[in-house]
């Protein structure tokens, strides 16, 4: 079983490509408020944002996660996983690239699930980055980790849903121009059944769906939106997926999505490490430079090594999706101990930095607060643990052997 990782010539042409255009286009462009609450003006920010997407379209550095016939890169998950790191340097990258969430996840949603016409319409100003997109699925009333539980419904009235709920959490609605929202239309099914719910197209702004407020977090208020829905109506037509399919089309979705966010995760964590390591070469304190002292080289060891293991979680998970495979167990072992390693290696840096690392004067405090979220971000940390147990026990029954639950490799 052969297994290397290295790169086509192509694509690290496009990896330095991408690092080019990010390390001395966008950063530059953006430095001075890539913390949008520190904008100077709101009219130069979507300006500068803008020409720096159309930068990036002339570039050909756009949609690296699309088919080539759709106006994408064309790239595989492996090739994904190094654009997606480059981009990630900073903030905005992957917005520029158009590659970032949620719109990255709907855009594979609507390409496998949509009809033509609904890609037609939905799928192509996406594509085009002329609009943007929410999916409208976490409820406030029932665990977010359990889609099953889910209590907004929709009931037929002749050709129309009629749809009330209540969704939080939904980052991107104020932005969006329409939702894919989950609803649950067998109002008979079990609970616990996965053939209960069902997604829908929903225009935005549309009479019954009302954006109460942006859910303030521990990094401000960015865009999550908390929503209720009352009396919406919606065609039939704006079914996606078929009736029924809305765990399918959930899980279809954020498999993949979750390996996107741990490719960009990754490019966090080897900032803060680059920061770590700059640091203790360049503080001198009781004798000898940071760098030179056991306690901070065992920081930036223990940080080394778990970046290393993310890295290689994350391209053989890539990997796996890029063959066929199953790649479920993989993807929830790497979205587990990506997020964790990402809050370990920034909290190590902020140590290593000391109160200067507590600060905003580095990027590290904002860093540290963004992280937190990705122990519960599509799946929580303690669900992945029970899936990933559940399929290691599966795999012992059935071949008396764990190997299939650890990757499969041959070792």
């Amino acid at each position: 079983m052969a297994i290397d990782f290295t790169l086509a010539p192509e694509h690290e042409e496009i990896r330095r490509r991408v690092r080019t255009f990010i390390q001395e286009t966008v950063i530059p462009a953006v430095k001075d408020f890539d913390d949008e609450g520190r904008v100077t003006s709101r009219e130069e920010y979507i300006r500068t944002i803008l020409e720096l997407r159309g930068k990036a379209q002339a570039e050909g550095l756009w949609l690296p996660h699309m088919p080539k016939e759709w106006g994408g890169m064309g790239l595989g998950h492996v090739e994904l996983a190094m654009v997606q790191s480059e981009a990630a340097k900073t903030r905005l990258g992957p917005w520029i690239l158009n590659c970032a969430a949620p719109d990255e996840g709907n855009m594979h949603t609507l390409l496998h699930w949509g009809t033509d016409e609904q890609k037609e319409k939905y799928l192509k100003p996406l594509l085009k980055g002329v609009k943007m997109s929410c999916f409208a699925m976490t409820e406030p009333e029932v665990a977010g980790s359990d889609p099953t539980l889910i209590r907004t419904h929709a009931v037929k009235d002749g050709d129309e849903w009629v749809i009330n709920g209540h969704k939080w959490f939904i980052s991107n609605a104020r932005r969006a121009s329409f939702a894919i929202l989950i609803a649950k239309t067998e109002l008979d099914a079990p609970e616990g059944a996965r053939g209960a719910n069902t997604a829908f197209l929903v225009d935005l702004p549309q009479e019954g769906w009302n954006d109460v407020r942006e859910v303030e977090t521990m990094h401000g208020s960015t865009g999550h939106s908390e929503i209720v829905i009352t009396d919406l109506r919606v065609p039939d037509s704006q079914i996606l997926g078929g009736r029924g399919n809305g765990h399918r089309l959930g899980q279809y979705r954020l498999g993949p999505a979750r390996l996107a966010h741990c490719m960009r995760w990754i490019s966090q964590a080897e900032t803060a490490l680059d920061m770590m390591v700059d640091r203790a070469l360049n503080r001198y304190s009781h004798g000898s430079l940071l760098a030179e002292k056991q306690g901070v080289q065992w920081l930036i060891a223990d940080s080394a090594m778990e970046l290393y293991q993310c890295k290689l979680m994350v391209l053989h998970a890539a990997s796996k999706i890029d063959k066929g495979e199953d790649f479920r167990t993989e993807v929830s072992m790497a979205k587990h101990f990506v997020a964790n390693s990402l809050n370990r290696i920034v909290d190590r840096a902020i140590q290593v930095h000391g109160a200067l690392g507590y600060s905003t004067d580095t990027p590290l405090a904002h860093m540290f607060q963004h992280a937190r979220w990705a122990r519960f971000a599509d799946g929580a940390d303690e669900i992945h643990q029970m899936r990933i147990a559940e399929r290691t026990i599966a795999a012992y029954r059935a071949t008396g052997s764990t190997n299939a639950a650890t990757g499969g490799l041959p070792l």
